[in-house]
């Protein structure tokens, strides 16, 4: 699997809400930090309960992936995404910064994020 297949799968588990599809895409001991500001999730079982509480509130997600950036190993990528989050509307922008393993799976995550009450679109220029 390449990055951009990678890319996709992700942002397909999500819209899915499919917590085996996103564990095969790390490795077992990989690390899932959400927010600079949590604990990580830590290997298979940490990421499928972390995704499981993260993606169990949003409904109708319209998950939508840019073009990722790599370098050697380490890969970043925003994403965009609008949904129903507890019964809400709201826009969700973020970025993932990715460290891969030789195999193709991810072996660190961290993400960063904002949350905005309402629907918006990206803007011009955005993922690309």
């Amino acid at each position: 699997m390449n990055v951009h297949e990678w890319v996709e799968a992700y942002g397909r588990a999500w819209r899915e809400k499919d917590g085996d599809a996103v564990v095969a895409l790390f490795t077992e001991d990989a690390e899932y930090r959400s927010s600079p500001f949590r604990e990580p999730s830590l290997g298979s079982e940490g990421i499928r309960a972390y995704w499981a509480r993260a993606t169990s509130t949003q409904e109708n997600a319209d998950v939508r992936m840019g073009t990722p950036i790599a370098a050697g190993d380490k890969v970043a990528v925003e994403w965009w995404a609008i949904m129903r989050d507890e019964g809400e509307e709201i826009t969700l922008p973020g970025c993932l910064l990715l460290r891969f393993a030789p195999d193709g799976r991810c072996a660190a995550l961290r993400e960063y994020w904002n949350v905005e009450p309402g629907r918006h679109e990206p803007h011009s220029g955005w993922g690309v």
